[in-house]
């Protein structure tokens, strides 16, 4: 079993979800996690659970992927808003998607493709056809790790990963670019430039991780209820939040494949808001930059 994992420890890296449709690189099969983003007043704050499994099914060399993941995101108000607080107090995704992993033969590189559909919405009512998310993406990967006569790795491993996705999230319809690339640089250090997380890692030994890391994140909701502000009379039909945080990590392996993380850090980036299908702002709750924290337990390649 250790020996598959450590083969085919890419093979998840299209699975994820985050900027609407842009993907994070991840070789998670089940995680448990928590964020919270106290607000800078501290009169409200930003609460989220998020839960996701994944199974890869080998055919010969490739590999079919199920995926699916549950977010729920609570908003603390403890300050008066112009609207009706409930209408967006609590926002959900569901998420199943389906992926498939090939080898190009004689190389390094492997394509992938996914796609997917997403439920994001305050489920305040019953499902229309905004609250739903279809989502598509196609990836080009190369792995590249020199091995000795034993099979142990040797040498720089390094990662590149390419792509494209696309999703039907309202006011953006075109494809967003993907690139990701990993290096080992020996047995202590090693670092990952890309989108959603760019990082710098330090490994201590087989347990203890720390990293430095600067990182996107971000969630998108239909309203049900539409809400009206008075004052502007504009009618808000999603809620959006996209925060650019820098931080540090620190990392507990129970296993070689069961790990507790935590990371926090400021964000430099913020915003918290609501708006209409145009991507136009409606109203904006939260724009300050604060403290974040998120935390959990995966079980990884």
């Amino acid at each position: 079993m250790k020996d598959f994992f450590r083969a085919n420890s890419l093979l998840l890296l299209l699975f994820s979800t985050c900027l609407f449709g842009l993907k994070a690189q991840t070789t998670d099969l089940a995680r448990v996690e928590y964020m919270r983003v106290p607000f800078s007043d501290g009169d409200q704050s930003l609460n989220r659970f998020r839960a996701l499994i994944q199974a890869p099914i080998p055919i010969k060399d490739d590999y079919l992927i199920f995926g699916a993941e549950y977010r729920k995101l609570d908003l603390d108000f403890r300050e008066d808003v112009p609207f009706n607080r409930e209408r967006i107090k609590s926002t959900q995704r569901i998420e199943a998607s389906l992926g498939y992993v090939k080898k190009l033969k004689n190389t390094n590189w492997r394509i992938a493709g996914k796609g997917g559909v997403r439920i994001a919405s305050t489920l305040n009512t019953s499902l229309g056809k905004d609250d739903f998310i279809y989502m598509g993406a196609l990836y080009a990967i190369n792995d590249v790790k020199e091995r000795n006569e034993e099979g142990a790795v040797v040498g720089k491993p390094y990662r590149l990963i390419l792509g494209l996705v696309y999703s039907t999230t309202p006011g953006r319809n075109y494809p967003i670019p993907l690139v990701n690339y990993f290096r080992k640089i020996n047995e202590t250090w090693s670092y990952t430039v890309g989108v959603p997380k760019t990082l710098i890692r330090y490994t201590f030994n087989e347990k203890n991780h720390l990293q430095a890391f600067a990182t996107l994140d971000n969630f998108f909701a239909n309203i049900q209820d539409n809400v009206r502000i008075p004052n502007n009379d504009r009618v808000g039909e999603n809620i959006s939040m996209t925060n650019v945080v820098i931080g540090l990590g620190y990392e507990f392996y129970f296993t070689d494949h069961l790990q507790y993380y935590l990371y926090a850090g400021h964000t430099v980036y913020n915003e918290y808001r609501i708006r209409d299908n145009n991507r136009e702002d409606v109203y904006v709750i939260e724009n300050d930059n604060t403290f974040y924290i998120r935390t959990g337990i995966k079980f990884k390649i």
